[in-house]
């Protein structure tokens, strides 16, 4: 046995279909599956941001361990953070931190963060 990476990080929003138009009309992310969440009425959305980055987009309403959650942030990977930036606050998001160059140890990077449609933070991280 042997694990391959991430298969996608799961985001519970408020308003699905504004962050499913953000991820993938503003973000250029694909839609791989949709399916009904439980018998709620409610649509889950699984958006492949290309690279093993995919989002999936819960509404809120789960019950149990997962009824208040979201994340402290996603880092999603990208040759051109700038341009991933300018892309996310074309698409609406709020700035949170502008690109920039930094050296993380010794890893050289350009990170830029956002608030995404729901309030999640999303960082755009290039190795250099």
């Amino acid at each position: 046995m042997r694990f391959n990476g991430y298969h996608h990080i799961g985001l519970i929003v408020e308003d699905a279909e504004k962050s499913l138009s953000f991820y993938t009309e503003g973000l250029g992310g694909k839609l791989q599956f949709s399916f009904p969440m439980g018998d709620t009425g409610k649509m889950i959305h699984l958006v492949d941001l290309g690279g093993n980055a995919v989002v999936e987009i819960i509404p809120r309403g789960n019950e149990g361990p997962e009824a208040s959650a979201r994340w402290a942030h996603i880092a999603v990977a990208t040759d051109d953070a700038r341009e991933a930036y300018a892309l996310a606050l074309e698409a609406g998001a709020l700035v949170r931190s502008a690109p920039n160059d930094v050296m993380l140890g010794t890893m050289a990077a350009c990170i830029a963060f956002v608030t995404g449609p729901d309030g999640e933070v999303i960082e755009f991280f290039e190795v250099k």
